[in-house]
């Protein structure tokens, strides 16, 4: 085959059924992409947020943090939080209440969209809610710096990973 049309006609044996692995094993590999709140509405993440846990999968905060209500609540006992939080070059949003509440930690090094700019949220964008999760003042644009000012080297890299990990630390041990 050649072509992925090429497939479609491919005649396959089936797979018994007890040799599959399990649903619940399967959607723990799904996850969302990164869409920060702001770049999509607090609806549309929150529902990202509450979709993939009744899943049991996981939803990524994007760069812009997550609103600090979601890290508790719930809907329907199903929790809003994100699994997979985000650290960028702006660094918004990231406390050390977000770190604490993650399962996984994604550190973005680099912009997918636009590659060397950098990210930016437009100030008519950034509402109350907004700028208080981003500890920003409404109104105002947001950038992303294309780089992290503070991670020129691969040590560098491994100090932010071991920063990272001593706030998660500190807190499960308080």
């Amino acid at each position: 085959p050649l072509f992925l049309r090429d497939f479609f006609g491919h005649k396959r044996n089936p797979i018994d059924i007890e040799k599959v692995e399990p649903v619940e094993n399967i959607v723990k590999h799904f996850v969302t992409g990164a869409m920060s709140f702001g770049a999509i509405s607090k609806e549309a993440h929150e529902a990202l947020a509450l979709a993939m846990n009744k899943l049991g999968a996981r939803s990524n905060t994007g760069e812009g943090g997550e609103d600090s209500d979601r890290i508790t609540g719930t809907y329907q006992g199903i929790s809003l939080c994100s699994k997979t939080k985000q650290i960028a070059s702006g660094r918004f949003g990231v406390t050390a209440e977000y770190l604490v509440h993650a399962e996984e930690i994604q550190i973005k090094v680099a912009q997918g969209a636009k590659p060397g700019e950098g990210g930016q949220l437009p100030g008519f964008k950034v509402d109350e809610v907004i700028a208080k999760t981003r500890h920003s003042i409404p109104g105002i644009s947001l950038i992303s710096p294309p780089p992290h000012h503070d991670i020129y080297s691969i040590e560098d890299l491994a100090q932010l990973i071991f920063d990272l990990k001593n706030v998660i630390h500190r807190h499960e041990s308080a």
